[in-house]
């Protein structure tokens, strides 16, 4: 088992790990890009196009249980570039992966699913897997669920190197938007769920601002965004907030719908993400936007976030 730090010690800041984006900017701002065709060939290119520093990339399809070997041509091109570019990159888990699920097909297809995330992201230089938090399922109460989170993903944690200069990735955990059976959406439900998995060194939190709002953080209004911050300080921890999902949010808060709008066009507006970027909690922390719009939308999205960034 490992020796976990209390919520209260410091683990590195993002921007203790060297890179030249991290040293131009203070926030390497991004997006999520598709790599079909190659994750050098097409997703870094993308990337350059709309003008990211920083990437979060799939590999595997995001809808289903296949875990492709990859090919090691675009993974030594993509993990080379990164790393000559700056370019902190990062992968998302499948969307399926519930380790709260009742039905025991999808906890074991969960545990296989995000191991190979977890070997992939290694393989091309990632720095974190994101994976959402999932929900207790079958009318199960959140304790047996998170139970059931302990027993299946504290051993892949478990697999990770944890010293400082480890080049294994950090296991992010994505609070939801609320919907349904949710086990962590608010900043709150982060305590239970570091508790479950002892407080690894190795974990961390990738904050969705969209689903912050939507979960009921009304980070739209004054000092929202701070007190938001300073909870999930509060709550997981100094050093454990390592990816954000900057991204504006359809419908109002606490609606508890996944809606994401480009940045100042929905809900939340522009200038929460201008308090975001002043928070000491984001110092050297990456913003990846999954806005919709496309390419142009997308440009747009991180010229707005570069602008705000000041």
């Amino acid at each position: 088992m490992s020796t976990a730090p209390s919520p209260h010690d410091a683990l590195p800041s993002p921007s203790s790990t060297p890179a030249p984006a991290s040293r131009r900017a203070r926030n390497p701002v991004g997006s999520h890009v598709a790599v079909a065709g190659g994750l050098a060939a097409k997703g870094l290119a993308y990337a350059r196009e709309i003008g990211a520093e920083t990437v979060q990339v799939f590999v595997a399809n995001p809808r289903g249980w296949a875990t492709p070997a990859g090919d090691p041509r675009q993974d030594e091109a993509f993990r080379t570039a990164c790393a000559d570019e700056g370019i902190p990159a990062y992968v998302h888990a499948p969307y399926l992966i519930n380790f709260g699920s009742h039905t025991e097909a999808t906890a074991e297809l969960s545990v296989t699913s995000l191991r190979h995330s977890l070997r992939r992201a290694r393989r091309i230089g990632a720095l974190g897997v994101v994976v959402h938090t999932g929900s207790a399922t079958g009318g199960r109460d959140r304790a047996t669920a998170l139970a059931q989170v302990r027993e299946r993903m504290l051993p892949l944690l478990e697999e990770l190197d944890p010293g400082e200069d480890s080049r294994d990735p950090w296991l992010l955990l994505e609070p939801t938007a609320g919907q349904g059976a949710s086990l962590c959406a608010r900043a709150e439900d982060l305590g239970p769920y570091f508790d479950a998995l002892e407080r690894h060194p190795r974990l961390g939190v990738c904050l969705d601002t969209c689903h912050a709002f939507a979960a009921g953080h009304d980070t739209a209004a004054g000092g929202g965004m701070k007190a938001l911050l300073d909870e999930v300080v509060a709550v997981a921890g100094e050093g454990r907030l390592r990816l954000i999902h900057a991204n504006d949010s359809k419908d109002v808060a606490g609606a508890r719908r996944d809606r994401h709008a480009n940045i100042g066009a929905g809900h939340i507006g522009a200038e929460p993400f201008r308090e975001l970027f002043r928070h000491p909690a984001t110092e050297g922390v990456p913003l990846v936007i999954e806005t919709p719009g496309g390419r142009e939308g997308h440009a747009a999205d991180v010229a707005r976030l570069k602008e705000l960034r000041g």
